[in-house]
């Protein structure tokens, strides 16, 4: 019996760590934040984090300016966090739905926030998105030529799998 118990542990021991990165959605007023956490208990490397507002069945966009798309108040995009785990800085323009950001490396004690603001253009509340209207809006990771993906729940939050933690 101590045999396969030490077995046990050392098969445990011996498993690659995985990885989840947990990006989160807070609306705000007069701006919305996203923040991107490695919520494993380790690193995550290099990989490029996408948030895809397209499949919410809000028409979810980014307002960035004071004409074009949005409506009435507009946030550009702003790093309040993390900018030396980016990088470059992403351009998203007033109307896109999605944001790219280039990763460089992520540790588990760190995040990345930004500023934005987040009109739906399908209610009629469309200033205000509340945690339920980014519903099914997804994060699509790369990292090792490998894709993983997860969708915003109604806790506005989307946690992404990851395979494996950098060593």
């Amino acid at each position: 019996m101590r045999m396969f118990t030490i077995c046990g542990i050392a098969l445990a021991l011996s498993s690659p760590a995985l990885a989840d990165l947990d990006v989160r959605f807070d609306e705000g007023a007069p701006k919305d934040r996203f923040t991107i956490s490695a919520a494993g208990g380790c690193d995550l490397g290099p990989m490029t984090v996408t948030i895809d507002l397209q499949p919410s069945p809000f028409g979810l966009i980014f307002d960035t300016t004071s004409s074009g798309a949005g409506v009435q108040v507009f946030q550009p995009f702003e790093i309040t966090d993390g900018r030396e785990h980016l990088t470059a800085i992403p351009s998203v323009k007033d109307g896109d739905n999605s944001i790219q950001l280039t990763v460089a490396s992520l540790g588990k004690s760190q995040r990345i926030s930004f500023t934005i603001d987040v009109d739906d253009t399908v209610q009629n509340r469309e200033i205000t998105v509340s945690d339920a209207e980014i519903t099914g809006a997804k994060v699509v990771a790369l990292q090792d030529g490998q894709r993983s993906e997860a969708v915003f729940g109604p806790n506005a939050v989307a946690s992404v799998k990851m395979n494996a933690c950098v060593s």
